[in-house]
């Protein structure tokens, strides 16, 4: 069906959205510098363009990858075990998360507010949401060897993801190792339409 086509490329869709976001963006601020600023201070309250950015770099992106996880859950038969249909429900909830950071811009004038806050929150939502739906997609797989490709790419993505956001951070920029981790899932739901099973 040409719906769940669509829902098959949802994936790569968003990695390219959120890639021209954050060039378009980036370079329409003098002082932002890719290098050491992290992508959230482009949507930043009082940051020219921020609204703009957030619903394309985080809404628009993060609800492609909520469709891509949709058209995952559509792909499972149904006999599919509770721990597929678990990750599932876990990957979809990290596209929601990460559409979410647009929703709760960052606040650079006081990070340690409520606004600030919930940004991080929902930032990490994301990833603990993604890495949880990557352990139940290998553990679902371990019955079933037609998910065992794409389970085995969400569970190397989801230890870079952790690696960025917890390890690189201590030898590397925090943009840099923030954008590092952005890419473990751009990676995911670039190959997710080649991966999961048709």
């Amino acid at each position: 069906m040409v719906w769940k086509q669509m829902l098959r490329w949802a994936g790569p869709a968003s990695v390219v959205v959120w890639l021209v976001a954050l060039a378009v963006f980036g370079a329409r601020l003098p002082f932002y510098d890719q290098m050491r600023h992290p992508v959230s201070l482009l949507g930043a309250t009082g940051v020219p363009g921020a609204g703009m950015f957030n619903a394309m770099g985080f809404v628009l992106p993060g609800v492609l990858a909520a469709l891509a996880a949709l058209g995952l859950v559509l792909r499972m038969p149904a006999t599919a075990s509770r721990p597929l249909r678990v990750a599932g429900q876990m990957l979809l909830l990290a596209g929601l998360a990460f559409a979410a950071m647009g929703a709760f811009p960052l606040d650079v004038d006081d990070i340690g507010n409520r606004a600030s806050q919930a940004h991080a929150s929902v930032w990490l939502l994301w990833l603990v949401a993604f890495c949880a739906g990557a352990v139940m997609l290998r553990v679902g797989a371990a019955r079933d060897a037609a998910w065992r490709p794409v389970a085995t790419l969400a569970v190397a993505c989801a230890v870079w993801m952790l690696c960025s956001a917890f390890v690189f951070g201590s030898v590397m920029p925090v943009a840099m190792a923030q954008r590092l981790a952005f890419l473990g899932w751009a990676l995911w739901l670039a190959l997710l339409a080649r991966r999961a099973p048709r």
